[in-house]
Parts: structure tokens; C-alpha cells; sequence
């Protein structure tokens, strides 16, 4: 998705080449830059509930586009020739093209058909109707300026007084210049893209580069770029202006793909020096999510005037190469480009996972950071109460594109997972997920990915969904610890939840018991309130930290250490019994200071013998006895005035 900082165009060129003070702040700005930029569709001309008025008849295999440009001039003029397979008999198909622009004319096999470009839609009529399943083709014939929509779909701008222009069609901005299908429902299955321009420029666009031929008495240039890898429209870019550029590869596997970067000419120290945080970020994720989903053609960053970035396919827009925004626009190959969310109410499957990748990056690369920045992003998303990672109302720009939920509480749940259900099941089943051949190069909801981890993991989800997708707010926790003896622990799980629409978040949550010279962390599986855990720690604890590194969506949480609440004194408990390969012994609120503890088979004979110190009156001792025959036992113990009897089983 489009990035914008407004900071970076000042300070990236620094950034880029040192550790960042605080990379948690530079994954949050890019969430809160991103929703003010699509926050500009309210401001312009755009009605998200009227983003496509193209027809479902048909299904886009090929776009071929040949569109002639100055960067000096705000005009396009082109030729867009579109195969498709028609999935419903039918005579006419409908395109997305905005009315400001002119079609003069719609060609099918040399033949002139009857259009109708009106309300932004393109209808064309067949000579004859078109049968289910037949593979035809139509070239469009258009010029014209496209329309400002506020959104910045098409910029003709400058860069030190140097004539730039660039596309950014993301979301639904494409029909503002080129007539297309323009939803989020359909794929072109391979491009070709041809770019007139005037000779002294460079352009750039998805795929790879197959020519660049000078004509017209070598005044103009013709370049040719072809990508051979399924396509969501927005995704399809172009730019043009005096591009200095400049080739690297990289080795994935056995596999080297190239790496080419246009930059602006003053750029281009500060774009090579930032050139190894993809190559860090491309093999790493690589190694971690699967192949490079482009991995036959190449990846590259072309610079643009905004400030941030946008995951064109195989080709990002940057403003520059800081190594947060290199790292989510590259996830976003993975996740968004390669299997792109089906709906807004799941755009947390674009947004949230390339937050999370950012991270990702960021955690591997500078370890030393990770609590700050999770904390920090943690502070954002309970700095309200309520909000879900579903989307209730895709009618809201500022919704969808909400920088707390979409991105960094949809980044959450992935930190969520990975916790649950454990690096290796969590990493297989988002390979499993992008290799889904349902899914790969097109796209998918929420229940596509609950069903690869289900299947990776053997658990049910849908309460954890329920929960942290469809649900709002997040726990805290209140727990309550007691020492037994000198070496155990009994923990009382609280939980009050934020939002009404949870009451309780099922969770395993990590607790570490500390004193000055000992530390030991243990994880309870809380699935009630009040929920209680018996624990071995194996000193005696003067402090407890809950989740201290911050892989759950908590806030406020408190734990205090209580006294043993059960009435009386002398109490002991002896559990099981019948006795199997062990029992315990559990004493409590013991009036002397230490304690012996004799078992006696039946016969009378002694066959287990222990003295022990009660630490604060209490202990708990676990007996072995799987080496005792069958038979009736008897436990006594010794504690001062005290006399204890049991009968035991065996």
C-alpha cells in the first residue's frame, strides 16, 4: 500500500545508514502516513462503494499497454488491448474508465465497434454476442488529461527542476488513467507495457526490461517491459524521467535474481549505500516465507516525490531505501501482491502482515530493540478501548486503513499466533498458505488463512478468531501468586477485558518468577477466569513479570503476591490415591518449622523416609513410589505437636 512520511524526505538518506534510535515509531508512522493518504479518497472525487462499475462477464487474462507520455506534460494518450475469456454469454462487456478522458474508438479484430463511455464506464458492444468460455480480445483507443482526483493516481511533477511523472493506482485509482477492469476481483494473468517518451528519459514498470528502441528520429524512446506473473490491476505502474540506473542481484538458493533501482541523478549515492537493507530483507524473507514469489523476473525500487512507498509488483515506489519501508513494501510481495486480501473487511491480510514483516526484519536484524518497539506498538493499539482487526464498516476509508487495527493490532495477531502455536507449526503454515494453489497470484480471505493454520497447528481457531479478529478491545491481567514451600508456586489467573464483546481471551501467557540471584520463566495455558496453576520454579520468587516480551495485546496488567487464604492451620494434603508412579504432599500454614514424613507399608515395615524445613510454615513434596508393590500403605507426619495419619492405596 502507499506509504507517505512527511519526515523522511529530510532525514532518509541518514536514516538508512545507521540503527534506528526507534524503528517501532517508523512501522507506526508508516501505518498512520498510509491512512491519511487514502483518507484523501474522501477528499476527492472518490465513492469507495463505487469503486468499479466494470462488468463480471468476463475475465481478464492479458492487458498490452502502449501509452505515450511526457513527463513535462499532465496528458496520456495509449492503446490498451485486452484479452479475456467471457464467463457469461452476453453481447457487450463494461471497462472502469474515467469520463475526462476520450475514447475514440474500440476495435475488435480491425473491426470498429459501438461504445458508450458515460458515468466513468466504458460499455462496449460486440458485433455479435459472445458465447460462455469463447477467448476474444478488444483494443482501446484514448488520450486525454487524466482527472486530479486528490488521490494522486497520476503526478507530473519535478525533481530539481527535472520533469517527473509516475502512476500510483492503489486502491482503486486506475481508471483515472487507463481504461481497465478495476476491482478487487480479477487478475490479469500476464502484461505487456510499452512507454513513449521523449528520448532523454528512462522509464520504469512492473516485470523486466525487454527493450528500449529510439524512434522518430531517435527525439522519442520506446520502452518495453514484460511480466509474466499474475497481476492485480492497481499494482500495474509506470514512471518516467531521467533515471540513472543501476543493477544488483541477489543469491536466493540457487537461484541469483536480479535487482535493478532507477533513481534521480542526486539520489543515487544515498539509493546505492541503502541497496543492502533489501538484499538483507529479500533473503531473509525468503528463507523464512518461501520463494521470492517473482522470482523469474526480479524486484526493484523506483524513486518517486512522495514521501514513502508503494509495493508496485516487482517494482516498489520509495522515496528512499529506509530500512522499515524497504522491508514492508517487500513483504508486501509475499503478502498482498502474490495472494492479495478479497475484500476490505480482511485488509489486515495485506496490512497487518507487512507491518508484521517489517518487524520481523527490524527484530532480526537489531534484537537489542525488540521489547521498545513492541511495547511501543502494543501502546498504540490499546490506547483505545475498543476496534477490531475485522473491518465493520468498509464504507470508512479512515476505517479500513486504520493505522492502530488494520495495521498494527492485524500485525498483533500474528505476533499472537506465532506465540501460540510455536515458530515452527506458525512459519509452516504461512508457507503452506502462500503456496495454496487456490490462493497463490490471487486471492483470499480470513477463513483461507485460519484453515492453513488449523491444518499446520491440529488446533481449532475459531475461538482465538472470535476473539482477536471479530472481537474488540484486548485483556489485563491481575495475577495472584503464593509461595508453597521453598521451591513452589500457586498462581490465580484474573482477567477483565476492555470491550464487552469479549469476556475472556483465551491465551497462554508467560510468567517469570524472579528474586535478586534466580530466574524462571513458565507459561500457563488460561482458558477460564480464576483459573488456577500449580508450579515447580525451584526457589522462592520476590517478583512476577507477565508477558515480559511482549507477545500479547495486554495493558495494565498487575501481579502481587498473597497470602495462603485457606482457614485454619496443620493443613495437609495428599494427593493422589489411590498412589500411581508418585503422590504429593502438600502442607500449609504448619505451626512448627520443619516437619518428618515416614511411609509405612502395611506390615509395618518403613519404606520412605524425609525430614524437611517448612519455608513459612508451608512445603510441598512430591514422593516417589512407583517402585512400591500393590498394597495398603500408611503416611505419618512428624511436625512439632503435630500428628498426621493417612491410609494410601497403591
Amino acid at each position: 500500500m502507499r506509504i507517505i512520511f512527511i519526515y523522511v524526505l529530510l532525514f532518509s538518506v541518514k536514516l538508512s545508514a545507521q540503527i534506528p534510535v526507534d524503528d517501532c515509531k517508523q512501522v507506526t508512522d508508516i501505518a498512520l502516513a498510509e491512512q491519511l493518504a487514502h483518507q484523501r479518497i474522501v477528499e476527492g472525487t472518490y465513492n469507495i462503494l463505487g469503486n468499479t462499475s466494470a462488468s463480471n462477464n468476463f475475465d481478464v487474462t492479458y492487458y498490452r499497454c502502449e501509452w505515450e507520455v511526457n513527463p513535462a506534460v499532465r496528458y496520456i494518450s495509449g492503446k490498451v488491448t485486452v484479452y479475456f475469456f467471457i464467463t457469461t454469454g452476453t453481447g457487450n462487456i463494461q471497462l472502469d474508465l474515467m469520463n475526462p478522458l476520450v475514447v475514440d474508438s474500440v476495435k475488435q479484430r480491425n473491426q470498429v465497434l459501438v461504445k458508450q463511455h458515460t458515468s466513468n464506464t466504458l460499455t462496449v458492444n460486440f458485433s455479435s454476442p459472445i458465447n460462455a468460455g469463447v477467448l476474444d480480445s478488444i483494443s482501446i483507443y484514448y488520450r486525454g488529461v487524466p482527472p486530479n482526483t486528490g488521490f494522486g493516481s497520476f503526478i507530473q511533477d519535478q525533481h530539481l527542476g527535472i520533469p517527473v511523472m509516475w502512476s500510483l493506482s492503489e486502491p482503486y485509482g486506475s481508471r483515472d488513467w487507463w481504461p481497465c477492469k478495476n476491482g478487487l476481483d480479477d487478475k490479469a494473468d500476464s502484461i505487456d507495457i510499452y512507454i513513449t517518451s521523449p528520448a532523454q528519459y528512462r522509464a520504469a514498470s512492473n516485470g523486466l526490461l525487454q527493450s528500449e528502441t529510439l524512434i522518430a528520429g531517435n527525439t522519442q524512446k520506446v520502452t518495453h517491459w514484460k511480466h509474466r506473473y499474475p497481476i492485480a490491476t492497481y499494482l500495474m505502474c509506470f514512471a518516467v524521467t531521467n533515471y540513472v540506473v543501476f543493477n544488483n542481484s541477489v543469491q536466493l538458493g540457487n537461484i541469483t535474481l536480479p535487482m535493478q533501482t532507477h533513481c534521480y541523478p542526486e539520489s543515487l549515492t544515498a539509493f546505492q549505500n541503502g541497496t543492502q537493507n533489501t538484499l538483507n530483507a529479500i533473503q531473509l524473507f525468503h528463507k523464512t516465507f518461501g520463494d521470492y514469489p517473482f522470482i523469474k523476473e526480479k524486484y526493484g525500487h523506483v524513486q518517486f516525490g512522495w514521501g514513502g512507498g508503494m509495493e508496485h509488483q516487482t517494482a516498489s515506489f520509495m522515496v528512499s531505501l529506509n530500512e522499515s519501508l524497504v522491508a514492508h513494501e517487500l513483504g508486501h510481495q509475499w503478502f498482498g501482491d502474490k495472494i492479495t486480501c478479497a475484500s476490505w473487511e480482511d485488509i489486515w491480510l495485506n496490512e497487518g502482515f507487512a507491518t508484521f514483516l517489517a518487524a520481523f526484519y527490524m527484530e532480526d536484524k537489531y534484537p537489542a530493540n525488540k521489547i521498545a518497539a513492541r511495547k511501543s506498538v502494543i501502546n498504540n493499539i490499546t490506547s483505545a478501548t475498543g476496534g477490531s482487526v475485522w473491518v465493520d464498516d468498509t464504507t470508512s476509508v479512515g476505517r479500513i486503513f486504520s493505522g492502530r487495527l488494520s495495521y498494527n493490532k492485524g500485525s498483533y495477531l500474528l505476533y499472537m499466533l506465532r506465540w501460540k502455536l510455536g515458530d515452527a507449526v506458525f512459519f509452516n503454515a504461512l508457507r503452506s498458505y502462500l503456496l495454496d494453489p487456490q490462493l497463490a497470484y490471487g486471492f483470499a480471505n480470513t477463513n483461507d488463512l485460519v484453515h492453513h493454520l488449523e491444518q499446520a497447528s491440529g488446533q481449532n481457531l475459531a475461538e482465538f478468531f472470535k476473539d482477536w479478529f471479530k472481537g474488540q478491545g484486548y485483556p489485563t491481567y491481575n495475577v495472584q501468586w503464593t509461595p508453597v514451600g521453598s521451591q513452589h508456586v500457586n498462581i490465580k489467573m484474573n482477567q477483565t477485558t476492555s470491550h464487552p464483546s469479549v469476556d475472556f481471551f483465551e491465551l497462554p501467557v508467560a510468567l517469570t518468577f524472579k528474586n535478586a540471584t534466580q530466574e524462571k520463566t513458565i507459561v500457563v495455558d488460561n482458558k477460564t477466569n480464576g483459573e488456577t496453576f500449580f508450579r515447580n520454579i525451584g526457589f522462592i520468587a520476590d517478583t512476577v513479570l507477565i508477558d515480559p516480551e511482549y507477545w500479547l495485546v495486554t495493558k495494565n496488567n498487575v501481579s502481587s503476591k498473597v497470602p495462603d487464604a485457606v482457614a485454619g492451620q496443620n493443613i495437609v494434603q495428599v494427593f493422589p490415591n489411590p498412589i500411581k508412579d508418585h503422590f504429593s504432599v502438600y502442607m500449609r500454614k504448619m505451626a512448627s518449622a520443619s516437619a518428618n514424613i515416614n511411609l509405612y507399608n502395611a506390615g509395618g515395615q518403613l519404606v520412605y523416609t524425609k525430614n524437611i524445613v517448612l519455608t513459612n510454615g508451608s512445603e510441598y513434596l512430591d514422593v516417589p513410589s512407583k517402585h512400591l508393590p500393590a498394597g495398603t500403605y500408611f503416611l505419618r507426619i512428624n511436625a512439632g505437636d503435630f500428628k498426621y495419619v493417612k491410609k494410601l492405596a497403591r
